[in-house]
């Protein structure tokens, strides 16, 4: 499959499905990207912040790539994240996970050193010129510690370096400067991350979204992409506000005693479980898994959501 430039539309950051021995759980993760195929999505992101890229051992990360590469064929674009702390480890995650299948490589810029925006344009720079594929990168200030600036991405873009960005920052106005100065770089996508504002985003201009929720309800992702293109204001509006009380699955987890990765990444496998579509909702470690009285707060944002047995908005 050649790579759409831009790349459009709903872009699940895939849930990695464990064991309880904390293995990937292969059938889990195929039936999930199968689940996601049916509900009309766009694409596939590998090993993101959804996908709990930062806790899977790197044979783990070549793995799943692998397994869902080689599921999927020529059906559906599928990036991969190469996220690390420095421009040589990233490296060797883009060739791991380019010879394992993906079309696109997903890339932060370097942290835990502070690095200055000249340091972080290098980055790219090197990334983009060893790569085999389109490397988009991946704005996302609560993990990295550094905001992208819109100058600086755009920059990029307009040398060829960089074919997009995934914009997890939450800051809507930065968005807007990017998705008004990429309509100079017509194969540039511009993908928000957010659950919460797709609509707004998409309304801005955004090609498409990356929403973690997606992994639990596609269908409800995909209905308010395509009611967006069509210029259904309030039919968006309606599903994303559906979409938004769903969401709020992920503060579930009792923040005295975990961590929001846990609460949020807890809630979406719990929810991939409850709906059947995933073995076992383990995450990984040192996450804290949720409670039981916290699984079942997960299944009555499901049952108010219509996610649970047959209904409109789900399978």
């Amino acid at each position: 499959m050649t790579f759409p430039t831009p790349l459009t539309g709903v872009v699940p950051p895939v849930c990695t499905p464990l064991t309880p021995e904390r293995e990937v759980d292969v059938p889990s993760l195929l039936r999930l990207v199968d689940f996601l195929t049916e509900a009309g999505v766009h694409g596939l992101f590998l090993l993101g912040s959804t996908s709990e890229a930062a806790f899977l051992t790197d044979a783990q990360r070549s793995q799943v790539v692998a397994a869902v590469a080689g599921h999927v064929g020529d059906r559906l674009p599928v990036l991969a994240g190469a996220i690390d702390m420095t421009t040589p480890r990233v490296l060797d995650h883009v060739a791991a996970v380019t010879a394992a299948g993906a079309q696109a490589v997903v890339v932060t810029a370097p942290f835990y050193a502070r690095t200055h925006p000249s340091e972080i344009v290098h980055h790219y720079r090197r990334i983009a010129a060893a790569s085999p594929v389109p490397v988009i990168a991946y704005d996302i200030p609560a993990a990295v510690h550094s905001k992208l600036p819109a100058d600086l991405v755009l920059g990029l873009a307009g040398d060829g370096v960089l074919a997009g960005i995934k914009d997890s920052s939450g800051d809507l106005a930065a968005f807007r400067e990017v998705v008004a100065g990429a309509r100079a770089h017509p194969g540039f996508s511009v993908l928000t991350g957010s659950e919460v504002i797709t609509d707004a985003a998409l309304a801005l201009g955004a090609d498409g979204a990356v929403p973690g929720l997606a992994n639990v309800d596609p269908h409800g992702y995909v209905r308010l992409y395509r009611l967006c293109r069509a210029g259904d204001l309030e039919g968006a509006r309606a599903e994303q506000e559906r979409l938004c009380a769903l969401f709020g699955m992920v503060g579930v987890g009792d923040p005295a005693r975990m961590g929001g990765s846990s609460s949020a990444l807890g809630a979406f496998k719990a929810a991939l479980h409850l709906r059947g579509i995933i073995d076992c909702p383990v995450t990984a470690e040192p996450q804290v898994p949720l409670s039981g009285a916290e699984v079942e707060q997960v299944g009555k944002f499901l049952a108010a959501a219509g996610l649970l047995g047959p209904g409109p908005h789900g399978r």
